[in-house]
């Protein structure tokens, strides 16, 4: 992919409003969502109450395997490597995926390249007050910002507990002063929350598995309404399991801006609204930021993995009437099968 500064996805034109659909389509679709919301939040509860004995359960049937977890949401896998960090996975069978790598003695290590380069938000915010994260995993990226900014409130919100469960007994990632974790859905969370952030990062996708509501152009607006000004939101992107120039197109349906920084395999995004951002000033405040917080990844290098990549600027934002992620990745690979 081409070197080079940010995209500008204001260039393209903006999606004109859609024809709202027939009365019955929008309550059968309110009727949907309020219905997982509800399952959902059983879910939840009873998984909440549920003695940890029953959740968590240590087993050495596969080398290096210390705790599987059946929850309702995921088949969840830690493992400890020779070299002493652990990996958690999901997924079932051999079908497994890597969410997250951790030194269990280092609480400000990410392994993960990707992790690294979300911090990049760290230089964008006028001030660094309130941030928030959808999807905890092993908790490293949520964790990284609370500890390497003394003052910043952070609201990590999680659907699955026993993810949440796993990130304290495993990682010692477990709410204290200015870092919450919340178990809901995130767009439910947000919906339901009157705050605004400096810095709201998304990283919400496992393995394969999509959520669909999590990438539409209705959730991507509401997250901009929970902005401050100046404000930024950070997602991680797989082109391997979504389709990159949709989700492009549907981010840049909600943001004026949108800037990409590599990710070794993932592509990490910071959307935001408002004048283009200054690449010089960028770095002057990374280079701050930096000598004021002794960030352990340099801010000012982080800014240098951006770069411009390949998308198709005619591709279509997917909406909540529609929005069929797996069916048109699983097009994408007949095609390529085909070929």
């Amino acid at each position: 992919m081409p070197k080079g500064g940010s995209a500008k996805v204001a260039a393209r034109p903006k999606q004109p409003p859609q024809t709202p659909p027939a009365t019955g389509s929008r309550a059968a679709i309110l009727i949907g969502l309020l219905g997982a919301v509800v399952v959902s939040a059983v879910l939840a509860f009873l998984l909440l109450n549920r003695p940890q004995a029953e959740v968590v359960a240590r087993s050495g049937s596969e080398p290096g395997l210390i705790a599987r977890v059946e929850s309702l949401y995921n088949d969840i896998y830690v493992y400890k490597q020779a070299n002493g960090l652990y990996v958690l996975s999901f997924g079932a069978k051999r079908l497994r995926y890597v969410e997250s790598i951790v030194d269990p003695d280092d609480e400000l290590d990410l392994p993960v390249y990707y992790t690294q380069s979300m911090t990049v938000g760290l230089a964008y915010p006028p001030a660094l007050d309130n941030a928030m994260i959808i999807g905890l995993g092993g908790g490293r990226t949520a964790w990284y910002h609370h500890k390497s900014v003394p003052g910043l409130h952070f609201s990590a919100v999680e659907l699955d507990p026993a993810v949440a469960q796993i990130a304290d007994q495993f990682f010692k990632v477990r709410p204290e002063k200015n870092f919450d974790i919340d178990i809901m859905d995130g767009r439910v969370w947000l919906t339901k929350s009157n705050d605004r952030f400096d810095l709201i990062l998304i990283d919400a996708y496992r393995g394969p598995f999509v959520p669909f509501h999590l990438l539409t152009t209705e959730f991507y607006q509401e997250v901009a309404r929970h902005l401050r000004p100046g404000g930024i939101a950070v997602q991680n992107v797989e082109p391997s399991t979504m389709l990159f120039d949709s989700a492009v197109a549907t981010i840049g349906a909600a943001f004026d801006n949108l800037d990409f920084f590599e990710g070794k395999g993932n592509i990490v995004i910071v959307a935001y609204n408002g004048p283009k951002r200054d690449p010089a000033e960028l770095q002057r405040v990374a280079a701050e930021r930096q000598a004021h917080y002794g960030f352990r990844y340099d801010l000012t290098k982080i800014l240098d993995r951006r770069y411009e990549p390949k998308f198709d600027a005619s591709a279509k934002p997917l909406t909540d009437d529609f929005a069929p992620v797996e069916y048109l990745k699983a097009i994408e690979r007949h095609n390529a099968r085909q070929t």
